[in-house]
């Protein structure tokens, strides 16, 4: 398990400190946009910090890193993917699915859906293919020429590419997330914002508080787990004809606890 860092060891591909770069510098995260997509954007509104989409009865959803629209209503879903995962092509097509949902209203036209980029930034080369960047839409097997124009794209930006596929600003901005060093007037200019989303003490202690509700959360887990291991010890020692009290003995718990899991035994047989 790798070990967490504390908030004076983040980096920009780090979650917490990319969220809190590219929702506060708005000129950086628009920048950024220009590059991944090579062409120019006028402004860019955040319609919520991190915005949480929950549609599904359960409340099952999904927080987006860094969530934007453009002068012309375009969304923007922009993911920093620092550790390698093997379900990116379907996260990308369920963040899209309930991005779409989140903006159209039950019985509305879908024209009213608006184009959208789902974006994921990748340390690894993840399609293996050597590109720096990989851009998907839809497109007609049969006729490739073909487009079907739901306006729905996805790419993926991977800064373990090797192809000379990229411009030299766009390379530089990818050198700086796996080297940490910043080379151009850009990535300088985001490295200046790290350090100032360091310097900020409610961060900090924002951090520090989301740091040590995970803690708690992977002790609460591993007890879980150590209560499950003993129980199932329990049910062994059980079906070798053990009595309660013996093994209640054995394991150095009450006598009635062991007779619940041994009717909890009899009631599933």
């Amino acid at each position: 398990m790798t070990k967490q860092k504390t908030f004076d060891e983040l980096t920009f591909t780090d979650d917490f400190m990319f969220c809190k770069t590219m929702q506060n510098n708005e000129d950086l995260c628009r920048e950024l946009l220009e590059l991944i997509l090579g062409k120019k954007i006028k402004q860019i509104t955040y319609p919520e910090k991190q915005k949480t989409i929950e549609i599904t009865s359960d409340g099952k959803g999904i927080r987006l890193d860094i969530y934007v629209e453009d002068e012309n209503e375009t969304i923007y879903d922009v993911e920093m993917q620092a550790i390698e995962s093997k379900n990116l092509p379907k996260r990308s097509r369920y963040y899209q699915g309930m991005i779409d949902l989140n903006l159209i209203e039950r019985g509305a036209d879908y024209q009213e859906l608006k184009k959208s980029y789902v974006i994921f930034i990748c340390l690894n080369d993840y399609f293996g293919m050597g590109l720096h960047k990989y851009s998907f839409s839809s497109l007609c097997n049969e006729m490739p020429e073909l487009q079907l124009k739901d306006e729905a794209e996805k790419i993926f930006l991977c800064a373990g590419g090797t192809a000379e596929d990229v411009s030299s600003d766009m390379k530089a901005f990818l050198d700086y997330l796996t080297k940490k060093e910043a080379t151009d007037e850009f990535t300088k200019r985001l490295d200046h914002a790290v350090v100032q989303v360091r310097e900020h003490e409610e961060w900090r202690l924002e951090y520090m508080t989301l740091y040590m509700r995970d803690r708690e959360n992977r002790e609460i887990g591993r007890e879980e787990g150590r209560e499950e291991k003993q129980r199932e010890l329990i049910r062994k020692a059980l079906e070798k004809g053990k009595s309660c009290q013996e093994v209640a003995s054995l394991f150095d718990i009450a006598e009635e606890e062991v007779e619940d899991i041994k009717k909890s035994m009899l009631v599933n047989a």
